[in-house]
Parts: C-alpha cells; structure tokens; sequence
C-alpha cells in the first residue's frame, strides 16, 4: 500500500497542459482542489493515451443499455478549460498509469504511480519484498463531463507541438529542418 495517496475526488480541476517550447515540452497533469494542487510529469504519449482510453470507455459507456449514467458524446461547453497551469511544482514523473469506472459514483478514476528507478544492483529476479509498494499514488476521480473535456484538451495539448514536414514525416525545429531518410 502507498504510503502517500494524493486522492482527488471531485477535483475543481484536472488538466493536462504543457511548459517550454514545441520540441522541448514537458507534458504534466495537474489536478487542484481549493488551494492543493499537484502536478506529476507526463511523457507525450502517456498524455495522448490516457485521452485516448478516456475517450474509449466513455464511448463504450454511452453503448451500455439500461445506463442510468449521462454520458456527454461531446465536451459540455462549461467544462472547457483552456487555461494555462497553474505554478507548476512536480510532484513525481509517472511510471505506470491506470484508468477505471467506479459506478457507485458515476466517475472515470485515473491513477498514476511513480517511474521506478532501476537499481543497477537489482539482479532481475522477483523477490518476496514488501518494498515493491510504489511510496506515493495520485488518484483522480473525474465525472463523465469533466473526463470528456479533460480528453478534448489533451489531445489538443499534445497536438499543439512542432509541425510535421510532408516529405519525411519528422518533426520541423523552429530554427530550421534537414530531411533525413532512412537508408535502404
């Protein structure tokens, strides 16, 4: 068990968003309550992921017959937030992420453990230790609305980076770009 759970419940925010430069971004989520507020650093496809399955069991939601839950198809206009972060102070970079539905409250629950740094010593093998619990947890739990305008904003986010050349398919740098092909 985590000695530290950072539990959101009803969050008044959680965002993805971004700081630095396209080609130098470092991607966090970023969840407050009232005052508290934390913020663990993503990688870019941890971000596009998570909107992606977001999106997915929404969707699959939606199919459910004799669901007593709304579920929106689109992001209800109130709950976009296009606001930037917030001071960003990180919390953990996340290693293993996971997503369920808790229908006893009708919301999308995320959870993001810390990336485990490998121990040059650790031979490989699985050991009886009660040490392998991660030290701390962050768990959100977002209603349906705010999941869907959460996974809108994402992909927006991780769509917002360094354009795409048309010739090589590799990310254009402000100060120029080379087309490199591979060799056959």
């Amino acid at each position: 068990m985590p000695s530290t759970v950072h539990e959101f419940a009803w969050p008044d925010r959680v965002v993805v968003g971004t700081v630095g430069v396209p080609g130098q971004r470092t991607f966090y989520l970023q969840v407050q309550t009232g005052k508290q507020i934390i913020s663990i650093a993503l990688e870019k496809q941890q971000s596009a992921q998570l909107a992606e399955k977001i999106d997915e069991v929404l969707d699959q939601l939606m199919t459910v017959e004799g669901n007593p839950f709304h579920v929106p198809a689109s992001t209800p206009i109130e709950l976009v937030d296009n606001d930037d972060l917030a001071a960003v102070q990180e919390q953990f970079r996340a290693g293993v992420m996971s997503l369920g539905w808790d229908p006893t409250t009708a919301q999308l629950v995320v959870e993001a453990y810390p990336l485990e740094e490998v121990d040059p010593d650790d031979d490989g093998f699985l050991e009886d230790d009660d040490d392998d619990d991660p030290a701390e947890v962050l768990r959100v739990s977002m209603p349906v609305g705010t999941a869907r305008a959460f996974a809108k904003r994402t992909r927006e986010i991780v769509g917002a980076g360094r354009p795409i050349c048309v010739i090589c398919g590799q990310p254009i740098d402000a100060d120029g770009h080379t087309c490199t092909f591979p060799e056959s």
